[in-house]
């Protein structure tokens, strides 16, 4: 499945989220385009649930991404899994509350203190979460 977006993270700038078919047009990340993207979610009931899988690029292994973000996933009280992949990424699926996994997110972005993301690419996601958060094996 080819990403919706892929955000480069420029040292010291804001975030910006550049459309995948390179089109001219700059979206920042808080833009009304992508809350009204954020804003897609299913509906359960009067709860809203978001499931989006994350590469996250840059300096991420060998910094404890992993057990960070094992860390901030369960307190943020989201279901999923985390893990590293061959090509020196980290991989992750988030499912929860919209508001949750939005953090969970902005969170990915900055990682722990020793990581350097460069970039993080967000996937639209059916999977199933499982009932906790995990660490899988690499891929």
């Amino acid at each position: 499945m080819a990403p919706s977006t892929v955000t480069l993270i420029p040292p010291r700038f804001s975030l910006f989220t550049y459309p995948r078919n390179n089109a001219s047009r700059i979206f920042h990340f808080r833009s009304p385009l992508m809350r009204s993207i954020s804003a897609m979610t299913t509906q359960q009931g009067s709860s809203s649930t978001k499931t989006e899988r994350v590469v996250i690029k840059g300096r991420v292994q060998g910094v404890f991404y992993r057990n960070w973000t094992i860390e901030n996933a369960t307190q943020l009280g989201l279901k999923g899994w985390v893990r590293n992949r061959k090509d020196g990424s980290v991989e992750a699926l988030f499912s929860g509350s919209v508001d949750a996994v939005q953090e969970m997110e902005q969170r990915c972005r900055r990682g722990p203190p020793d990581a350097l993301v460069t970039g993080l690419q967000v996937f639209p996601s059916d999977d199933d979460p499982g009932t906790g958060f995990q660490r899988k094996p690499t891929l």
